[in-house]
Formats: structure tokens, C-alpha cells, sequence
């Protein structure tokens, strides 16, 4: 069965296609033959400036967990050995300042289908019964439906399609290595986060949207990094609006 001949997945389908086909002519006479990629981008940017108000939640609740930090450890401490009175005393005290351990999420989940129809939008041959146009657009030469693995590994070989994905790629990994250095964690006393171990994991999961996005096809790796180059420099005046409370030094 075709999940995506569903009638309501088609209709969502189908008015995204409308909606990105008719953006691209618009912007035709301005961008040419990347007025697709130009369309991916503009819409990237849209999406970002609407969720603009969930960044600020997401900044202020990351702002309320460094601050109930210490809180959380002495309550660590004091129920390590009764699991179910740990967790019934963390969600209490998130309960009782008014936030989540979870608050902050929602950008992504927000994301995630958006993600899921750029994929989809140029992965298909035909959308809705009807073929898919977006899939002869480029952007430098490149095929905005076709990914690098399966360039790599499928065919044919594309000299631009691999050099704009070198230059997505290290956009990507540029803004990863920048946003390591600025959010850097703070080790604190008695935190399993504080772990060498862990603290290389949190590293590394910066860099995991550029190891994604050699699997969708270059329309979603373009998305991914104009979302990471927003989510950057967005974070950088959050965090002046809302700065963490200084945590005590790790030994």
C-alpha cells in the first residue's frame, strides 16, 4: 500500500506542490533555474520567523532548567536510592516552577514535518497523480530530489550535485563547530553530564544534522542549513536576552 496515495496525506501533498510550484515561478524572473532552491530557502525562512516565539520559550526554559539545576542534584542526592521518589520529587519541583524537563522541544517537532515533505516533494515522481515537476529543478546543476548517498553509491555521478553538497556540508559543520564553542556546557559538581564520556556525546550531536543530510534530497539538506544557520545566530541574541545563572566550577 501506498502511504502516500491516502487521500489526506495526498491533499497535504498536493497543496504543498501547489504552493512551492507557484512561490518558484514567482521568483523565476529573479533567480532563473534556481528558483526552486530560491523558493526552499524563502520558505525556510518563513517557518524560522514564525517559530521565532517558540525560540523565546525554548531560551527562557533552558534559561529556568540551569537555574533549577543545583535544586535538581540535591534531590539526586538526597532519593538516589528510591527511583520512584526521584522522579516524583523532579517533576514536582518542574511542576511547582512552573516549567518541563521537556520545555524547549518543540522547535524540532515543530520542524520534523516539514522536513518530511521537502523529502517527499522531491523523492516522488508524481505527486497526487500527477507528475512532479520540482524534480527537474537544480540549483547550480545540482538535482534539488537527489541526495549524495545515492548519487554516490546509485548514480549517475554529478560534479555539481557532490560540490554543492561539500559546500552544504561544511556551511553545516562550520555553524555545529561555532555553536560547540558558544553553548558550550558548564561541568558542575556531581552531574553525570560532567562526564568526559557524556560531554563528548553532547559534542558530537552537534554535528548530527550534517551526517543527516547526505541522505534527503538537496531541497531538504537546504533546509537543514538555513535552519542551523538561523537557529545560531537566534540563539546568540537569546542568550544575551536570557543568560544562565553562573554554576559553581567542576574540580
Amino acid at each position: 500500500m501506498d502511504i502516500y496515495a491516502f487521500p489526506p496525506i495526498a491533499a497535504i501533498l498536493d497543496a504543498a506542490y501547489g504552493a512551492l510550484t507557484a512561490l518558484s515561478a514567482a521568483l523565476e524572473p529573479l533567480a532563473g533555474t534556481a528558483a526552486s532552491a530560491a523558493a526552499v530557502i524563502l520558505v525556510t525562512l518563513l517557518i524560522r520567523a514564525l517559530l521565532i516565539p517558540v525560540g523565546i520559550s525554548q531560551a527562557k526554559a533552558e534559561q529556568a532548567r540551569a537555574r533549577l539545576a543545583p535544586k535538581l542534584r540535591e534531590i539526586q542526592k538526597r532519593h538516589k536510592k528510591n527511583p520512584e521518589r526521584l522522579q516524583r520529587e523532579t517533576m514536582q519541583l518542574y511542576k511547582d516552577e512552573n516549567t518541563s524537563p521537556f520545555a524547549g522541544c518543540l522547535p524540532v517537532l515543530l520542524q520534523a514535518p516539514v522536513v518530511g515533505i521537502l523529502y517527499t516533494l522531491f523523492l516522488r515522481t508524481d505527486i497526487a497523480g500527477h507528475a512532479n515537476d520540482l524534480l527537474t529543478h537544480d540549483l547550480f546543476g545540482a538535482s534539488l530530489g537527489t541526495s549524495l548517498v545515492r548519487m554516490l553509491f546509485a548514480g549517475p555521478y554529478s560534479l555539481p550535485t557532490l560540490l554543492v553538497y561539500l559546500a552544504l556540508i561544511a556551511i553545516m559543520i562550520a555553524v555545529a563547530e561555532l555553536t560547540r564553542r558558544a553553548f558550550r556546557p558548564t561541568p558542575v559538581d556531581d552531574s553525570p553530564l560532567s562526564s568526559p564520556g557524556m560531554l563528548r556525546m553532547m559534542n558530537a550531536l552537534h554535528y548530527l544534522t550534517a551526517g543527516f543530510a547526505v541522505f534527503v534530497p538537496l531541497a531538504a539538506s537546504l533546509y537543514l542549513t538555513v535552519t542551523v544557520a538561523w537557529t545560531l545566530v537566534q540563539r546568540v541574541i537569546l542568550r544575551r536576552r536570557y543568560p544562565l545563572p553562573v554554576q559553581p566550577a567542576f574540580k
